[in-house]
């Protein structure tokens, strides 16, 4: 059998190079070239430093941004966790039908999050939305313009989590589900013939069991949560008030509507930055335990 060159072999992954280099390399570096400027409308640049890296945390916006950021991370990749974890718990089972009902559940995946925005924006409308007046119904709120989803700084960041959670769940329920049906069934048998509960079984076998997995599953969330846009441009815009500003729509807005392409460019260096250390730090605690 005749062995394929080196040169052949360079020769076939040159395409993905010229397509990184192209569409990952050059705008990063283009991205952290332009930070160091003041850009003006007609392109003119002037160098300015580290003055945009500054305003970034001394203007005030930008941390809030952070703040919202954290808070949307937290409600949403927690509660998207515990409700896959449930999920995963039923669908483990593998009760009559639960095939079908497992499918069903991934219908939320097949649908884009620019679509799932569109459509938990009318849903939670206070004129015509069915999550207001449902509530209305059963008794929780007495009128549906009691709770103004998208035009109150109160809900209107909890609502795009709520969006994300319908959107995500299904994902976090399928990876934790793979991870327990990888266990071996021997364990929690020999556990169940001891004498141990439900609770304990999940607790100090199955969750334990499946930690790399779970661990994947949240750094991969964490970060696709931290970047979401779509979501939340379709919903709110950021608004009202930039209460539901994350740090993407910030970074947009400086650049698309703000036309201010250097601190857009400082912003997103930071954000990029605190990305690859979270993932750096995550994926070594994950591979590299600590032993006790």
């Amino acid at each position: 059998m005749k062995l394929i060159s080196k040169k052949t072999l360079l020769l076939f992954f040159l395409p993905g190079a010229i397509f990184m280099g192209a569409f990952l390399i050059y705008p990063i570096f283009k991205m952290v070239f332009d930070s160091f400027f003041k850009v003006g409308i007609t392109g003119a640049r002037t160098f300015i430093g580290f003055d945009n890296y500054i305003k970034a945390f001394t203007a005030g916006g930008f941390l809030k941004q952070l703040k919202n950021t954290l808070i949307y991370i937290l409600i949403a990749v927690s509660v998207e966790t515990v409700l896959g974890f449930i999920f995963a718990l039923l669908f483990e089972l593998d009760y009559k039908g639960s095939k079908i009902v497992r499918s069903l559940m991934m219908t939320p995946l097949m649908i884009a999050p620019l679509v799932a925005g569109l459509i938990w924006k009318l849903m939670m409308s206070s004129n015509f939305g069915i999550v207001n007046e449902f509530l209305t119904r059963i008794g929780i709120l007495s009128s549906p313009s009691d709770i103004l989803w998208l035009a109150d700084s109160r809900w209107s960041l909890i609502a795009c989590c709520i969006a994300d959670i319908w959107l995500t769940t299904p994902f976090m329920m399928l990876m934790i589900l793979a991870g327990l049906q990888g266990l071996d069934t021997s364990v929690s048998e020999a556990a169940r013939m001891d004498g141990a509960s439900k609770l304990q079984e999940i607790f100090y076998i199955k969750i334990p069991g499946i930690k790399p997995v779970l661990l994947t599953a949240l750094s991969v969330r964490i970060i696709d949560a931290a970047k979401t846009f779509d979501i939340i441009w379709a919903m709110t815009e950021g608004g009202p008030n930039s209460s539901s500003e994350t740090i993407s729509i910030i970074i947009y807005k400086t650049l698309v509507k703000y036309n201010n392409t250097g601190y857009a460019s400082a912003m997103a260096v930071i954000f990029i930055i605190v990305l690859v250390v979270f993932t750096l730090v995550f994926m070594q605690s994950l591979w590299n335990p600590k032993k006790k």
